[in-house]
Parts: structure tokens; sequence; C-alpha cells
């Protein structure tokens, strides 16, 4: 994880132990785990128009996508704001990030097409997900999971 931290943050201009230090897998991690867990995310995104996304996530099949923006406005600006802070890198480019890694993220976590009670992601090795994802992105250095996988990698260009 001091690895990630230390690629992220040479990216992000931040160093190792700052206080700024850049953690994309702790908000994530965060969000799923954070209050309610996942099904209080669920739950939230569901409410703010995302059902159909969601329910594919959930459900079995192929995932479909969110729009960053449709994202920011469901999870709102306080949350959104938190998240890109700790992860150490600014809205306009953490959005791309999660909007891209979340469906991957919710479904691996519902493998049965049902959202768990309880603390979801407990235990779940969210960093070897994103890893996974960013290898198996086949989408270019511009795309969202391309840009993480760069991000993971440690490429800076």
């Amino acid at each position: 994880m001091d690895n990630i931290d230390d690629m992220i943050g040479g990216l992000t201009g931040q160093t190792e132990g700052g206080s700024g230090s850049a953690d994309i897998i702790g908000a994530f991690g965060g969000l799923i785990g954070g209050e309610g867990g996942l099904q209080s995310l669920v739950g939230q995104l569901q409410s703010s128009g995302l059902g159909n996304q969601v329910g594919s996530w959930v459900g079995i099949g192929p995932n479909q996508a969110v729009d960053p923006q449709e994202l920011h406005q469901a999870l709102g600006d306080d949350k959104v704001s938190q998240l890109a802070s700790q992860s150490g890198l600014p809205i306009a480019q953490f959005l791309p990030l999660l909007a891209a890694a979340l469906p991957s993220i919710v479904d691996a976590l519902t493998p049965n097409g049902n959202v768990p009670a309880g603390d979801a992601a407990a235990g779940f090795d969210i960093g070897g997900l994103l890893e996974g994802l960013s290898s198996a992105a086949q989408a270019g250095p511009n795309s969202p999971l391309g840009q993480l996988g760069g991000l993971l990698a440690g490429n800076k260009g």
C-alpha cells in the first residue's frame, strides 16, 4: 500500500508522510465501508436517480456505466470533496476514476446479486480489485481506467 501511496503522491506532487498523502484506495474503501456501508451507498445512489445503473452492478450481467457528474450529484458536494481530498486528487480527476471503478467494486461485493448486510467491504481487497481492473483495462491512457492503471502502476505520463 505504501508503494501505491508513494506513486500517487509522486504524480500529484505530494510526499510520503505529508499531511496531504494521497490515498485513492482508502477513499474508495471509505465510500464503500462508510456509515451504513454498502447498503447505505446503494440506497443513496438508487434514490438519487441511478437505480438502473446500480441495479446492473448488483445484479448478474454487464455493469452499466455511470456519468461522473451524475455520480457527483448523487453523492453530494460534501462527500465528493471529502473523498477527493482523501485521494489527494482534484475533484475533476477523482470523479472519472471513481465512476470507472465503482461499478466493478459494487459488482465484486455483490456476487450473488444481493447487497449483503453489514460491512460488505470488511476484509475485501479493494486495492487488489483496482489493480486487476487497471491491468485488464485496454481502454488506453486517456480513459479513466487507463489513468487509474497508470496511477497504480506508477506511470507519470
